[in-house]
């Protein structure tokens, strides 16, 4: 399985422009720039893509982490908070921190922890990202 997406941009770091599409549609010119990176510009980042990736696989492979246990959850809602911090003269990402609330009948918390740390260190995207993940979890 290959998935793409393409990015085009016109100008310099700061003063340019880009727009990101990604072969699904989902993502058709979506404006980026320097401003929707740094400051608050509408349009979309790296860092933001990389976040929404980041809670969706583990998300969904926690769901299916619970599957092979034998719990069907009623709601698993991830959010993802990736850190863009300077390093040297540029940047790196140093961290994605996932909080979980997660409404699993039947379950207790060890076993929902385990389950979760599970999906969390197996997810494909936790694997490609070298920065720390954490994760904090409500069980209700």
């Amino acid at each position: 399985m290959e998935r793409k997406a393409k990015a085009v941009w016109q100008g310099s770091g700061k003063d340019g422009t880009g727009q990101l599409t990604s072969d699904s549609g989902v993502l058709s010119s979506t404006p980026y720039s320097y401003k929707t990176r740094f400051e608050n510009e509408k349009g979309t980042n790296p860092e933001e893509l990389i976040a929404a990736a980041h809670a969706g696989c583990f998300t969904m492979a926690l769901a299916f982490q619970l599957q092979g246990a034998g719990f069907t959850p009623t709601e698993l809602a991830t959010e993802a908070a990736v850190s863009l911090v300077q390093e040297g003269q540029g940047f790196k990402i140093s961290k994605s921190a996932l909080t979980l609330q997660a409404k699993v009948p039947g379950i207790d918390k060890p076993k929902f922890e385990e389950l979760a740390r599970a999906a969390e260190k197996n997810c494909p995207v936790s694997k490609v990202l070298n920065a720390e993940i954490t994760m904090n979890f409500t069980l209700t």
